[in-house]
């Protein structure tokens, strides 16, 4: 399962087209930015490209997303009747600041993992992140895998990378898959798993934070193992698109 060496970083012609895009100038911080991303999305997909579905098994993802009062998701598509259009039941509430709750989750092929919701308005800092690996990540690797070998994938979100977070997970002797992309949310199945659980929780439609944790936590343990296994079997698919559009983002 060994993934094989990467020679090749991003040829002249992928570079030059990807600093062409709208509105980003030739030699600009963006288009430096944006080929630096390019090169480090083909570096990731060819260092992964000949791992198979199984071999993804072997991965628990992880990420931290936002959820919020009155609209989770975002849009809404509404069935409605002529002269319905502002009827209270084909309507969402807004408010001008929505409480926000953040939680951190992790997956795999054989379920979901444990999800903590951070305490509200907070957002994940170095100290909670390693309390939470602490506290859910190894119990998760634990009923989950047990003795067998796992590899966790994170982002580089300051957090993630801080020194006391990388000398932690280097005592844990676990192995850690990368390194990452950034801004690469179409190769983390776990942002499918976030728009599904949103979809959900917006149609319980809880009015208020204590209801909305409680959704989350109901609507997360309902996931079933076949949607989590799902979207780990897509990883050859998202690697393989990913490498045919020459580092640009897929359809995931």
């Amino acid at each position: 399962m060994a993934a094989g060496r990467c020679e090749c970083i991003c040829t002249h012609s992928e570079a030059k087209t990807f600093g062409r895009w709208p509105g980003v100038k030739k030699g600009s911080k963006e288009a430096t930015s944006l080929q630096k991303n390019i090169r480090d999305r083909l570096i990731f997909c060819r260092k992964y490209s000949e791992w198979t579905a199984e071999d993804w098994g072997k991965v628990i993802f992880s990420d931290e997303a936002p959820f919020r009062l009155f609209g989770a998701s975002g849009k809404r598509l509404v069935r409605r009747r002529k002269g319905e259009r502002y009827h209270q039941s084909c309507v969402m509430p807004t408010v001008k600041h929505p409480d926000t709750i953040h939680v951190w989750g992790c997956f795999s092929s054989k379920g979901v993992g444990s999800l903590t919701i951070l305490p509200q308005n907070t957002a994940m800092n170095k100290e909670w992140y390693q309390n939470t690996l602490q506290q859910q990540l190894l119990p998760t690797i634990q009923q989950q895998f047990g003795e067998e070998q796992c590899i966790f994938q994170h982002d580089g979100a300051p957090c993630h990378k801080a020194k006391v977070i990388t000398k932690w997970l280097g005592d844990q002797n676990g192995e850690i898959l990368g390194p990452w992309p950034g801004n690469s949310p179409d190769l983390n199945p776990i942002e499918n798993l976030w728009s599904i659980l949103k979809r959900r929780v917006d149609k319980q439609k809880p009015t208020n934070s204590d209801k909305l944790q409680e959704v989350i936590m109901k609507e997360w343990v309902a996931i079933s193992q076949d949607l989590a296994q799902k979207l780990i079997e897509s990883m050859p698919s998202r690697i393989a698109e990913v490498l045919k559009k020459k580092g640009q983002h897929c359809k995931y």
